[in-house]
């Protein structure tokens, strides 16, 4: 448990610090078996009903071998960024171009291409 010391106090003042506690498992990014955790629970849904649906060895083999890859590159993705995830689908809410305004009520007489 970490203990944060805040002091709103200037120069001269006799107050004491408050401390605040901030608890680990509130901060902790979100993993399972190492990897995000809606995208491994996720792909092994895949896999599972990949493996239930064919009822067949091959199907077998490929979904247990799709399962293991993609938790070995969520793993990986989780090792650079626990929340590399939230980041790159906020990227993708980004348009490629924002021209230069004053205000977003501005009338734009340009055509950007």
């Amino acid at each position: 448990m970490a203990r944060l010391k805040a002091s709103f106090c200037v120069e001269g003042c006799d107050m004491a610090l408050r401390t605040v506690t901030v608890h680990r498992a509130g901060n902790r990014p979100n993993l399972f078996l190492g990897g995000d955790r809606e995208l491994v629970m996720f792909t092994g849904l895949l896999a599972f009903a990949l493996i239930f649906s064919a009822q067949e060895l091959r199907a077998t083999a490929f979904g247990v071998g799709l399962w293991v890859v993609a938790l070995f590159l969520f793993r990986l993705m989780a090792k650079a960024d626990p929340r590399m995830r939230h980041v790159y689908m906020r990227h993708r809410r980004y348009k490629a171009y924002y021209p230069a305004r004053s205000t977003p009520f501005r009338g734009n007489e340009r055509e950007y291409k």
